[in-house]
């Protein structure tokens, strides 16, 4: 579940716990009550019985209690009113004390209780409430945010990007476990360039025979053709125009050799479909651990014409190209034009040569400042091969750093 569900769920949760305690002391109101209050209820009480006025309608209008001397029980009710603390105030009828009028105050205190109770509980509502949010913070920082790193180095690793890095926090309590991933990242690396090295050199091999044969060939063919020049015998000359077609069939052959051993990374496919712009940004969106990206501006909504795989790893390799040389940060730039987008990708770096610029997009070819490290020379010549075969195209030039200019061909 995501942390936002989460939270979202919580919420909820809370606030229905919030409106229950409402609910629950919603009639808890609290009569505030003195002496003067009293002396108006019993002016009031006192008027209604001198009008003759039945003494239980009296008390339940006025929440009192009236007790008369000559009542049976007066003893036994007004000992009961003075254990519960209520109010007792003497009642006259002709100047002399007839009675008692009380007013039971056990209620009130009652109240005053579940008001304090309200109170309090709705402050531990909102200590329990910002305790979950901290709570749920501290996850999503130390426990979920860490997995979702883990997870963007997965994928990166699972794409073929073995320059993607794990930062290494003190803090992380999966440090270990980044370390160990980050030693795997190392060693795939280093077996990936091993596998290239042992495939170049077979490649390599296999060009450098190619040629060594096809010298023999040629002399084979040169000498075939100075006997067909010479000899007149009908039966020799079929002969040689039998070797001379061999030896041309052994030509074409070793040069198909020569030439797929070469070009053998081309027959990578490309299959192009309509898809939104807006998965460029998602794209760069993606690779945002490289290190900083800035947008100028937003992606033109609008369907293009892309192979999503083959445009990611062309991104992915100019920014890997942006960190692994020039390490500043990579300012993207969109453009609509009538038949496209244009995305502009430009570093901070000092470039390139302008006498190597030209040549930056050939197949084996680096650049200058490329000693020291890995790379084989086909990033940007495999990058313009798919961007082509999407009907795009790719430009490299310098302007304040090193651009890259992608083309983007609308549906």
């Amino acid at each position: 579940m995501k942390v936002r569900y989460l939270a979202a769920f919580y919420t909820v949760i809370m606030v229905l716990i919030l409106v229950l305690v409402i609910n629950l002391f919603s009639d808890s109101k609290l009569i505030n009550r003195d002496m003067i209050y009293y002396n108006e209820q019993m002016h009031m009480v006192t008027q209604e019985l001198e009008m003759n006025e039945k003494r239980d309608r009296v008390e339940e209008k006025y929440g009192c209690d009236i007790i008369f001397l000559n009542d049976n029980d007066y003893k036994i009710r007004l000992n009961r009113l003075i254990q519960d603390g209520a109010v007792i105030i003497d009642y006259y009828e002709d100047g002399n004390i007839s009675g008692k009028i009380a007013w039971n105050d056990q209620n009130n205190y009652y109240l005053s209780m579940k008001n304090d109770l309200y109170k309090k509980a709705v402050l531990v509502w909102g200590l329990i409430l910002l305790s979950g949010y901290l709570l749920l913070f501290f996850i999503y920082i130390y426990v979920i945010f860490p997995f979702k790193k883990l997870q963007t180095f997965s994928s990166q690793i699972a794409k073929g990007n073995f320059d993607f890095r794990l930062p290494i926090q003190k803090n992380n309590f999966f440090g270990a476990f980044t370390e160990s991933f980050d030693i795997m990242r190392e060693e795939l690396k280093r077996a990936k360039e091993g596998e290239y090295q042992a495939n170049r050199s077979k490649k390599e091999l296999v060009a450098e025979l190619s040629h060594d044969i096809k010298t023999p060939i040629s002399t084979i063919k040169a000498t075939c053709e100075v006997m067909q020049l010479k000899e007149e015998n009908k039966d020799t000359l079929d002969k040689i125009s039998v070797i001379m077609s061999k030896a041309d069939m052994v030509d074409k052959l070793i040069g198909n050799m020569f030439h797929a051993t070469l070009e053998e990374l081309e027959v990578l496919t490309v299959e192009p479909a309509e898809e939104s712009s807006l998965c460029i940004s998602e794209m760069l969106q993606e690779i945002q651990y490289y290190g900083e990206i800035v947008f100028q501006n937003s992606v033109p909504e609008c369907l293009v014409y892309i192979d999503r795989i083959r445009l990611q790893q062309v991104v992915d390799n100019i920014i890997n190209n942006t960190y692994k040389y020039a390490q500043t940060a990579t300012t993207v730039i969109f453009h609509e034009t009538e038949d496209g987008i244009i995305i502009k990708l430009r570093d901070e770096g000092a470039g390139v040569p302008e006498e190597e610029a030209a040549l930056i997009t050939d197949k084996f070819y680096r650049g200058s400042n490329t000693n020291g490290k890995a790379g084989s020379g086909l990033g940007l010549y495999l990058s313009k091969v798919f961007m082509e075969r999407m009907k795009g195209g790719m430009e490299c030039y310098n302007d304040k750093g090193f651009v890259v200019e992608l083309f983007v061909r609308k549906v």
